[in-house]
């Protein structure tokens, strides 16, 4: 067996208990709803980005999850191209939260960012247990993200002023399910401290390994 890659990318933090997904922000935003959706992403974009430059200073990794948008011969270089470079109504949301060399990215065919992708072997390469959920949209992608990382036993942090959907008050709505029901918090990010979550985490209890299978004598 070949020697485990101790350097997954270079210069990023290969290990980190924290992490912060920025979900389906590179987009194009044209359909139906577009217009909309990009009057309420434009002042979150502001918001997640200062939140992003203080992640990669507390040294908390930066990933993309990423909507393919039913373009199965494309790839995530393909799709930040075609929001940059062509007139299109979601390019003033890429331009402030446009990726850097040293983010990871994840493609996903369908809402969740955990559906038959492999956003699940990336978090497990980076040891991460707390998710800092962000993007759009909270009625959707982030939800059906949310939900999973929920039921994979991930802590979960989703600042309420760093998702946004096209009707805020489906937005609104969703965030408190996700507080109710996931035990998100959904607290501002001004008030998010990444060194207090990597404490946090690594203060839990590792979590329990699935018990052998009982030997049946013959």
């Amino acid at each position: 067996m070949p020697a485990k890659n101790e350097d997954l990318h270079g210069n990023v933090p290969d290990k980190s208990n924290v992490a912060l997904l920025l979900i389906d922000v590179i987009n194009d935003l044209e359909f139906e709803s577009g217009g909309e959706l990009l009057k309420h992403a434009l002042p979150m974009a502001e918001r997640l980005a200062a939140l992003k430059r203080r992640a990669k200073e507390a040294g908390v990794p930066v990933v993309y999850v990423n909507d393919n948008f039913g373009k199965w011969q494309s790839d995530f270089k393909k799709i930040l191209e075609h929001v940059m470079k062509e007139d299109v109504r979601g390019r003033p949301l890429a331009e402030k939260l446009r990726p850097e060399e040293d983010d990871y990215f994840v493609l996903k065919p369908k809402h969740s960012g955990f559906f038959s992708t492999t956003l699940d072997i990336l978090l497990d390469y980076l040891q991460a247990r707390t998710l800092v959920l962000t993007g759009l949209t909270g009625d959707i992608c982030v939800l059906f993200t949310a939900h999973d990382a929920y039921m994979r036993d991930f802590n979960l942090v989703i600042p309420a002023d760093c998702v946004a959907s096209s009707d805020p008050r489906e937005n609104e709505y969703a965030l408190k399910k996700m507080q109710s029901l996931m035990d998100a918090d959904i607290g501002p990010s001004a008030e998010l401290d990444f060194e207090r979550l990597k404490d946090a985490a690594r203060r839990e209890p590792e979590p329990n390994p699935e018990p052998e299978p009982k030997q049946t004598a013959r």
